[in-house]
């Protein structure tokens, strides 16, 4: 490794990023379809791990969701940590208001608001089993402001009719399912801000780039205006939470094992436990939320076993 890509033990790379979110869903094929036609994925790989079924789906053979069938525990509660929602990032308006236009279209889901956050547009939707959706793109970096390494985040009104009437045209319709998406972000539910800061920027090694109060968290890697966010809105004093649908891991992926080597040196200092499988480390963050931080390339059958 050359002498000017040292390692930052202190914090996680600036190429980080997110993979597939994996959620615990009750009703295996319901949720497929839901996410086929509401947000134009596909499926990538299917496994039957013993009583478990494991379904990857994605766009362009890029895995976005990772759903497997436990119909035996108990649903989604709004007021446990756990999912606040999952975001999917579009390159262009015009992909992400075909997308917001076929998830308004689905009935199975909820289309629950829409905002202007002065870095993204965004749209937000809950699945049919109560896990947070949200639908965005960025604005260009160089529009970003940013003050006292905090960027500037808000909540503006952003008119969901006329996005679509200026942005939604046939041909982004049509090519939804290998129009390319990621998963941008992943926003979280968590019982106190000041414990998951300990975890997700001391430990994981996120730098937070935004913060109201007590109440929520940003942060990133590598400048971006989230990569993670916490929040207690619904979720204040909340515990560790048991066996239940809807988040079972959020995946990070970092470009070499250097970095892997360098996350374990920090849960060791935190005394954190986990597992290290040589391409992947696995912990749980103070909620019992699995967090995976993998190198890239993981082959889709990797990811279901995950």
């Amino acid at each position: 490794m050359a002498a000017n890509e040292a390692i930052d033990e202190r914090v996680i790379s600036a190429k980080a990023g997110m993979d597939a979110v994996t959620l615990r869903v009750g009703d295996l094929e319901l949720m497929s379809s839901y996410y086929e036609n509401a947000l134009a994925l596909t499926p990538i790989e299917e496994k039957a791990r013993g009583a478990e079924v494991h379904r990857v789906l994605g766009r362009a053979s890029v895995p976005l969701v990772k759903l497997v069938s436990t119909p035996g525990l108990p649903g989604v509660d709004p007021r446990q940590a756990g999912l606040f929602h999952t975001a999917f990032l579009f390159d262009t308006r015009s992909a992400l208001a075909a997308t917001v236009y076929r998830a308004a279209q689905d009935g199975r889901g909820q289309y629950v608001g829409s905002g202007d956050h002065l870095v993204s547009e965004a749209f937000y939707f809950t699945d049919p089993e109560g896990n947070g959706i949200e639908l965005y793109v960025d604005r260009p970096r160089s529009e970003w402001t940013w003050k006292n390494d905090q960027v500037e985040m808000a909540t503006l009104y952003l008119d969901p009719n006329r996005f679509l009437q200026t942005h939604l045209d046939q041909d982004a319709l049509d090519s939804a399912p290998t129009t390319s998406g990621i998963v941008g972000h992943v926003h979280l539910q968590v019982g106190d801000i000041a414990t998951a800061r300990d975890f997700y920027v001391d430990a994981i090694g996120f730098e937070a780039t935004s913060a109201l109060g007590g109440q929520a968290l940003f942060a990133s890697a590598g400048g971006y205006h989230h990569h993670v966010a916490m929040n207690t809105w619904n979720s204040l004093g909340a515990g560790p939470r048991a066996a239940s649908l809807g988040l079972g891991n959020v995946a990070i992926t970092v470009p070499g094992r250097d970095d892997l080597d360098a996350l374990v040196a920090r849960l060791k200092r935190k005394s954190l436990s986990f597992s290290d499988g040589g391409t992947s480390v696995v912990t749980r963050d103070p909620w019992n939320t699995q967090v995976s931080v993998s190198l890239p390339g993981v082959a889709a059958d990797e990811l279901l076993l995950g």
